[in-house]
């Protein structure tokens, strides 16, 4: 069997020798041995701008009946950019149908995940985020009978727990010479370093277990 990730810089592969950030699906292999992952994740990109660059047809001349096909978008297709924008109700939904539409023709199983939560915390408390898109996808998963791995509720359950200070960790904040690479500090509440995304991969592949998929 082989998993197949689509999705965008959360889900990423990077380079370790160039950045500290960390997408749970570089790390998903780790979790999952006996399957071989294979991560076409790609940053910057929303439902829109993945199929509109032919990167579900590049998977599909590979996947095979009995393979996983992961789908996790909505950072990007909340972005104003109209290369990537969708709304949440229509077009976001129909690039989803798509690639739900597309796994099964090959015989494949599309499973459908949850954006991870952005960390937005306000007076002490934190903020939902990905509003309809999260919505949407949950709807489509029921109507469609798809697999549907709840990450953003996992991921907010996380970061709630962690607290305002403590989940600085799971994200790519980064203290002013902390590391070589980052003169300046930074603070990224989208992107994880390695401690968010291997919590978020772990989930992903017990997910994976527990629906019997693997």
């Amino acid at each position: 069997m082989t998993i197949y990730i689509c999705g965008d810089s959360t889900a990423d592969t990077y380079d370790p020798e160039k950045t500290l950030m960390v997408g749970w699906g570089q790390l998903l292999q780790g979790y999952l041995p006996h399957v071989r992952v294979e991560d076409r994740a790609k940053a910057g990109r929303s439902t829109k701008s993945f199929l509109a660059e032919g990167r579900l047809e590049d998977i599909l001349r590979e996947i095979s009946p009995g393979d996983l096909m992961l789908v996790q978008f909505a950072h990007n297709d909340e972005n104003e950019k109209p290369e990537r924008h969708t709304e949440p109700w229509t077009d976001y939904l129909a690039n989803l149908t798509v690639f739900v539409d597309s796994a099964r023709e090959k015989g494949a199983i599309p499973v459908l995940l949850t954006p991870i939560c952005m960390r937005e915390w306000q007076d002490g408390k934190l903020q939902e985020t990905h509003g309809d898109y999260k919505r949407a996808m949950r709807a489509l998963a029921e109507k469609a009978g798809v697999p549907c791995i709840d990450l953003y509720a996992e991921s907010f359950r996380i970061v709630q727990e962690m607290g305002e200070e403590g989940s600085k960790a799971l994200f790519m904040h980064v203290a002013a010479g902390e590391d070589p690479r980052y003169p300046e500090a930074l603070c990224d509440n989208a992107h994880t370093r390695f401690p968010g995304a291997d919590r978020f991969a772990a989930y992903v592949a017990q997910s994976l277990k527990e629906l019997k998929l693997v």
